[in-house]
């Protein structure tokens, strides 16, 4: 399986995992980070299985574990053997799931309302903003509305929203192959045979990683009561809220959430 990536920067690797929305790439979640990340680090930037320009086969199995043997197979072809992870909402699965296939090659891992790590204490499920993703396949089909509802529910400062995002996004989401790669993902997590592959809190003990979780306060996808299980199961698990900020931490608090992340990753021991 070919996946497509965007790269800069030398020394230690790091890989950016981007969410899964219709639309998604690594560009659209982390092409703004990508230049700070590489002044310090080799940095990669991956479109998951399914998603920007990878391939878009078939799922097999649960989608966190078909995308983190694709990521690994990557890292076999680049030469590469240990890296640090930064996934957000599906990309934190992913990264997660890594994780715990490949413990001696994950370094740290930074994740932004991580899903199938993320464990809904108070909020009702499904959320908004889950609502919102499987309105947009679902009849009569996708529409530049459902995409702009679908964005919204994911920043806080609804101006991050553009005309030209929701054009570019709807644009990527309506070809074909991503809409049946998208079922194939979303059909995955059900699948009798292995969706509790998806279900990475209840395996969230084994990691022995430094884990830093990143949660906006408003996040209307992974509400942030969602992280008080992983906080409380990971060994060496820090938590970092950032107040008026959705689900993408990575964009919306642009400048704090690129040196938080950087001076963890860079942060002495394994």
């Amino acid at each position: 399986m070919h996946l497509h990536y965007e790269e800069a920067g030398q020394g230690s690797a790091v890989v950016l995992l981007h969410g899964g929305g219709p639309g998604a790439s690594g560009l659209s979640n982390f092409g703004r980070n990508l230049p700070t990340f590489a002044e310090q680090f080799r940095t990669l930037v991956v479109d998951q299985p399914g998603y920007g320009k990878s391939d878009k086969p078939q799922v097999r199995g649960n989608y966190f574990t078909f995308a983190a043997d694709a990521l690994a197979a990557l890292l076999d072809e680049l030469g590469i053997g240990r890296v640090h992870l930064v996934g957000n909402s599906l990309g934190g699965g992913t990264a997660v799931r890594f994780a715990l296939n490949n413990p001696g090659r994950a370094g740290r891992l930074v994740l932004m309302g991580p899903g199938g790590l993320s464990l809904n204490v108070f909020a009702p499920d499904p959320t908004e903003g889950v609502k919102r993703l499987a309105e947009f396949g679902a009849p009569p089909g996708p529409s530049r509305e459902k995409m702009a509802a679908f964005l919204r529910t994911l920043v806080f400062d609804q101006r991050l929203v553009t005309e030209e995002m929701i054009e570019e996004r709807f644009t990527a989401a309506c070809d074909p192959e991503a809409l049946r790669a998208m079922a194939s993902m979303g059909a995955s997590f059900f699948d009798p045979d292995s969706y509790e592959d998806g279900l990475l809190w209840r395996e969230a003990h084994r990691l022995r990683n430094r884990v830093l979780l990143i949660w906006g306060r408003e996040d209307r996808v992974n509400p942030v009561d969602g992280a008080l299980v992983a906080l409380k199961m990971i060994r060496r698990a820090q938590l970092h809220v950032f107040g008026g900020c959705g689900h993408w931490v990575q964009l919306e608090k642009f400048d704090e959430f690129n040196r938080l992340a950087i001076s963890f990753l860079e942060g002495d021991g394994p």
